[in-house]
């Protein structure tokens, strides 16, 4: 048997796990392990048998030659790599016990075999690499991200809490990859909320630090896709002390804390004004592109469908022409007037939305509470809209039998939702009403004190 034929018998052999065929070839050539250190420039059958998790193989292909553990396929990897991804915690012990030096290897991506096992999230894998060297954590990719980036970026949260519980060093866990981008970033920007959750559990981060471009977690927050996920981040960044870029005070600002008066009393008053416009811009964003939405698909949608066709055929068999044309809401003409009243509720549901979502973010200073309580108002009507769309709705999809309980049923809701919104709406005016006159008499009385005591100075 010539050398060509040993050679592909043997990497057969490898990718089966054939120890009785591996101890054949070592006996017609007790060299060829040897020879593929100067041969091999690729994958060598250490490397498959790793792959495919042949532990006894790879025990005897390192008794016969060691040196195999350090050999590179042509992305830069070595079987540690190769079995540190593949989560086989068995052989990485003894391709560690063979050459522990090759924790620190990286591939043509930087990655070491510690970073691919925390990609996938190689639990077992991951405690026997740090064991042996915690150096490995500290590594970087080319692309600048740490190990616990790679954790977070690929979603494996029982790995990073695993990585979390052995590093302490506060410059790794506040690090930025090559983006900018702290693993809280990252968190916050892929909505993983249980991640975001953990880690402002960790003393150690910083909850208020910009990436690149500036950004807070709270900034990165407000920027992404909208949805209900936002509002429970929301409150846990604000909680642990989570702040936009704009709110955070200077350090002149931060002097006023060592001297407490009424200037350090009146900045936490704004501070606290601050985190409630907010929390109430998060909230009406999120109800505003919700409504949107759904006045959207309401609109594309209408009850009933749309005519399929401009001709109809009767019971003769002729063809008759309709007064509709295809694609046109059926409800237009079967009921034209109520088609008109869902018409002006929904455009006024959908425009009232987007007219709040552009106001929100065109930039326009509404820091009064004054703005924040009309933009309310506006909402209060969007919703009031959404609604009357879904009442209408109803009532043309509901046969004629049902119609007279149906129509009960919506004047009573009609009536108390009314109610509710008066409600709401007169105490809310009540409530800006008071705060008004509160301020006025005590900027009144202030005047009164002053003037009474410039009477006595002059006295």
């Amino acid at each position: 048997m010539d050398e060509m034929e040993i050679e592909k018998r043997l990497y057969e052999a490898a990718a089966e796990g054939d120890i009785r065929t591996l101890h054949e070839l070592l006996q017609q050539d007790g060299l060829i392990l040897d020879r593929l250190t100067l041969t091999c420039f690729n994958e060598t059958p250490l490397h498959i048998a790793a792959m495919r998790g042949h532990v006894e193989f790879v025990k005897l292909i390192l008794t016969r030659n060691p040196l195999l553990a350090a050999e590179l396929d042509f992305r830069k990897s070595s079987a540690l790599h190769v079995a540190s991804i593949k989560g086989y915690p068995e052989i990485v012990k003894l391709l560690l016990v063979v050459n522990p030096e090759m924790c620190l290897a990286r591939d043509r991506d930087g990655r070491n075999p510690l970073h691919l096992a925390a990609i996938k999230g190689r639990v077992e894998v991951i405690k026997e690499l740090i064991q042996t060297s915690h150096l490995a954590a500290s590594q970087t990719t080319n692309r600048g991200e740490s190990i616990l980036h790679l954790c977070v970026k690929h979603n494996q949260l029982e790995a990073l809490k695993l990585l979390m519980e052995v590093i302490s060093d506060y410059q790794l866990l506040n690090a930025r990859d090559g983006d900018g981008y702290t693993i809280l970033h990252l968190a916050v920007s892929d909505k993983q909320i249980e991640t975001v959750t953990y880690l402002l559990r960790n003393n150690q981060i910083e909850v208020n630090l910009q990436d690149d471009n500036g950004n807070t977690a709270l900034d990165i927050l407000a920027q992404s896709r909208r949805d209900m996920i936002d509002l429970q981040i929301g409150d846990t960044l604000r909680e642990a002390g989570g702040l936009r870029a704009k709110d955070i005070p200077s350090p002149n600002t931060q002097n006023f804390a060592k001297f407490p008066n009424k200037k350090s009393s009146i900045h936490q008053s704004h501070d606290m004004a601050g985190d409630w416009l907010s929390k109430k811009r998060d909230a009406i964003m999120v109800v505003a592109s919700l409504i949107a939405t759904m006045a959207f698909q309401a609109g594309m949608n209408p009850p009933g469908g749309f005519w399929q066709g401009n001709e109809d055929v009767d019971s003769q068999g002729n063809t008759l022409q309709m007064p509709h044309k295809a694609g046109e809401a059926v409800m237009a003409y079967s009921h034209p007037k109520s088609y008109r009243y869902f018409i002006r509720v929904n455009s006024t549901a959908f425009v009232a939305s987007l007219s709040t979502i552009l106001l929100l973010i065109s930039g326009l200073p509404f820091r009064k509470k004054l703005f924040m309580w009309s933009l309310m108002v506006i909402m209060w009507l969007t919703v009031t809209s959404t609604a009357l769309t879904y009442g209408i709705s109803i009532y043309i999809v509901t046969p004629k039998k049902d119609r007279e309980h149906l129509g009960q049923v919506i004047e009573v809701a009609v009536t108390v939702w009314c109610f509710v919104m008066a409600l709401l709406l007169l105490g809310n005016t009540i409530r800006l009403a008071y705060k008004w006159m509160r301020k006025r008499h005590q900027s009144e009385k202030f005047e009164r004190r002053e003037s009474s005591n410039l009477v006595h100075v002059n006295v």
